[in-house]
């Protein structure tokens, strides 16, 4: 993917090492001072983003901080993909809404570790192994839906607002673009909001501010065990949403942990992140937050423009997070909107993929990976949610492979010379779309006796396959005649002969 934005020189990437050996980026300076700033930033950037989730989930804004702080801790600690940033996201606070908004905050608290333990028993059972079914295209409508979801959500922030937000935003951008340029000791995205702040509050410029958004905490969560009957009747209430909440939460923490491999090329433990993900839930509702999985946007941040490659940035990310509400709290009430909405815009460029829309890819790329991109992007627009946008994707991806593959089967007939036997070969992929049409293919009426099937060149793969065979067998022998099947490897054999003869035939 293309970036305007040049990135910050990475990390070194930690290498597998002796088992009791300390990690050598510990005694790195370099690292350190690049995964702190990061966290300093990402910490910064969390706080009018879960305040506005908190809003949309209707609790307190504290509520959505807390969730950021716990979820990016333990995710630190448990998680399986070094850099990625866990906290309090918009997609989960739409799943929960409903939950709190018609019987409480106690019922949306025991959810989330509901949802938490859902997550670890699906992690266990292996669902990360099924990220190797989602499509690239999938993936790349993935990522330009959600560059599109980021821009959109900065967009209220630019309606109905006073004049100086706009070049304030315009400035944000050019350092943006132009710090980098300069060093990348310090992340620029740190320095855009420190010098716009300065500016605002020296000159006294009236914009939207942080504090706007909502009152900061000002002490650390404390644990507790949510406010609810422990009844039969409370968990067939939550269930639902947990359930829901666990499976959006680990699918846009799994295709992101895949984002992000593939742009820091390192390989990510998805089964450990699943696992983590459940208890950082988990721990987040027992400090009674609202739950939370990766957030992608802030994961590019921390990731792609700052440069982070470590577990500690996504900690301290956390841990800033509380001592700027908690200590610093009257200074980061200060920090204005449009300082913020210009990092979210460049992380927005940045994410989108360019090159899958550039007239060069679009001429040479098929129809259809063309339309499951379109296909996917749409539904994440439409509905804000990505997990939606990539089931309808996956889906409409394996229905336009299973109509390709379908026309691959192909037969052809050859006559012994002395008209007593002929030889059907079918060549190709045997299942459920391509043997609906193999029935169809052979010469009942005109055949002679003995009709030989040879499958050498081909694969049977399911039981619409063997019940296929079964109904030209039987149309044969409705004649007379009889069919030999020959050249079945041995999968395609041992199907055949446990599913042979137990299935309806079409006459």
């Amino acid at each position: 993917m293309s970036s305007a934005v040049p990135a910050a020189a990475p990390a070194a990437s930690p290498s597998p090492r002796p088992r009791g050996r300390i990690p050598g980026w510990l005694s790195d300076p370099k690292v350190w001072r690049t995964e702190i700033l990061a966290g300093l930033v990402v910490g910064l950037a969390l706080i009018p983003e879960a305040i506005s989730f908190s809003i949309i989930a209707g609790v307190a804004p504290a509520v959505g901080l807390f969730a950021s702080f716990t979820m990016a801790v333990t995710i630190s600690i448990v998680g399986g993909r070094r850099a990625m940033i866990s906290a309090a996201t918009g997609a989960v606070a739409l799943v929960i809404a409903p939950l709190n908004r018609e019987h409480g905050f106690g019922y949306l608290v025991a959810a989330v570790i509901l949802a938490g333990v859902f997550q670890i028993v699906l992690g266990a059972v292996g669902v990360a192994r099924l990220m190797r079914f989602i499509p690239r295209s999938v993936m790349v409508g993935f990522v330009n839906s959600l560059a599109i979801l980021v821009f959109m959500a900065q967009v209220p922030e630019m309606r109905d607002v006073p004049w100086p937000v706009y070049p304030l935003i315009a400035a944000g951008l050019v350092m943006l673009v132009l710090f980098p340029r300069i060093t990348t000791v310090v992340p620029a995205p740190l320095v855009s909001i420190a010098v716009l702040t300065v500016i605002t509050v020296a000159a006294g410029i009236a914009v939207p501010t942080v504090g706007d958004k909502g009152e900061l905490p000002s002490s650390l969560p404390a644990p507790g065990v949510p406010d609810v009957p422990f009844t039969l009747d409370t968990l067939t209430t939550i269930a639902p949403y947990a359930f829901a909440m666990a499976l959006v939460g680990l699918m846009e923490s799994l295709m992101t942990a895949k984002l992000v491999d593939d742009i820091t090329d390192t390989h990510s433990n998805k089964t450990r992140e699943s696992i983590g993900q459940g208890i950082a839930n988990i721990v987040t509702g027992f400090f009674g937050g609202m739950g939370g999985c990766a957030m992608i946007g802030q994961t590019m941040i921390n990731v792609k423009v700052s440069g982070a490659r470590t577990r500690l940035s996504t900690f301290l990310a956390g841990v800033f997070l509380m001592v700027l509400c908690i200590v610093f709290g009257s200074v980061v009430t200060d920090i204005p909107m449009a300082a913020l909405v210009a990092v979210m815009v460049m992380v927005s460029f940045a994410t989108f993929d360019w090159h899958s829309i550039a007239p060069k890819t679009l001429r040479r790329m098929p129809a259809g990976e063309i339309a499951v991109m379109l296909i996917t992007v749409a539904c994440v627009v439409a509905t804000h949610n990505l997990a939606i946008g990539v089931v309808v994707g996956s889906v409409t991806a394996m229905v336009i492979f299973a109509k390709r593959v379908a026309h691959l089967a192909e037969v052809t007939a050859v006559v012994d010379p002395d008209g007593t036997t002929v030889v059907y070969r079918v060549t190709g992929e045997l299942f459920f779309a391509s043997s609906n049409d193999l029935v169809g293919q052979f010469r009942y009426a005109t055949d002679p006796d003995r009709v030989v099937v040879d499958l050498s060149a081909a694969h049977v793969w399911d039981a619409s396959s063997v019940a296929a065979l079964d109904a030209i067998e039987a149309k044969y022998a409705q004649r007379g005649k009889t069919v030999e099947i020959t050249g079945l490897n041995d999968p395609s054999a041992r199907l055949h002969g446990s599913l042979s003869g137990e299935l309806a035939a079409g006459g």
